[in-house]
């Protein structure tokens, strides 16, 4: 992978073989041109030997990260975040390989960073909804993104989503090596100390669709966790530097 490019988008995956393909081939029509790191979690559908002929096919645009097991997907935000960092790349989105996230999106999202440090594609902005969502998915996503907003203070209305892009200067600054979430919650984490660096957050809106393939990875250990950090924050409110 040449150093250069401008923008690197980490994908995690566990068992995502009949979305990675068809996803990568999307994300490389994009303009601007974007790289690709995929995050596997040595998914037992054959998921990371995919991505890996992906990478083989692709060598100068898609890359691989092989890790031994199912970590998270917090822990692997932070391992492709490392990643992209060491490489130079001053803009990094993340992104699920589902098809809930438009990677139609990601030019907008990027070009906004030109005055934010962290861009956020929305369900809960004008423009931004959902699709194929159960009624009791719904409750649970508002209370969410309450209660981040409540106890956390974070201010943006969607607080809990995985699609986001950063620059790299304010990511370079977040103290990784205290965050306690392993999981989704990590996103939590990671937006309040974006608010403690002063960076604008942006919100741009996205229609978030449910996936058709595979199972949704959120589970009640995800929820039981978001709950905790929630009330971390809210208890000590954690500074950027003791």
């Amino acid at each position: 992978m040449k150093n250069g490019k401008k923008a690197l988008v980490i994908v995690p995956t566990y068992n995502e073989a009949q979305n990675i393909e068809l996803l990568v081939e999307k994300l490389l029509n994009l303009t601007p041109a974007v790289d690709i790191l995929i995050v596997d979690d040595n998914s037992p559908d054959g998921t990371g030997k995919i991505a890996e002929a992906l990478s083989q096919k692709h060598p100068e645009r898609v890359s691989v990260l092989h890790r031994p097991g199912k970590l998270g997907l917090g822990t692997a935000h932070q391992a492709g975040f490392s990643w992209g960092l060491e490489r130079g790349y001053e803009q990094l989105v993340t992104m699920d390989a589902d098809f809930s996230h438009p990677a139609e999106a990601i030019p907008s999202m990027l070009d906004n960073l030109g005055r934010a440090g962290m861009v956020i594609g929305s369900r809960y902005v004008a423009g931004g909804k959902t699709e194929g969502w159960t009624l009791m998915r719904k409750i649970n996503s508002w209370t969410a993104n309450f209660l981040a907003r409540r106890l956390m203070r974070l201010k943006p209305r969607d607080c809990t989503g995985a699609f986001r892009a950063y620059r790299s200067e304010y990511l370079r600054q977040v103290p990784f090596n205290r965050l306690i979430a392993r999981g989704y919650s990590a996103h939590l984490e990671v937006l309040y100390y974006f608010q403690k660096l002063g960076a604008e957050v942006v919100e741009v809106p996205i229609v978030f669709v449910n996936r058709k393939e595979g199972r949704s990875k959120i589970s009640r250990r995800e929820i039981r966790e978001a709950l905790k950090i929630m009330f971390y924050y809210w208890r000590h409110r954690p500074q950027l530097y003791y």
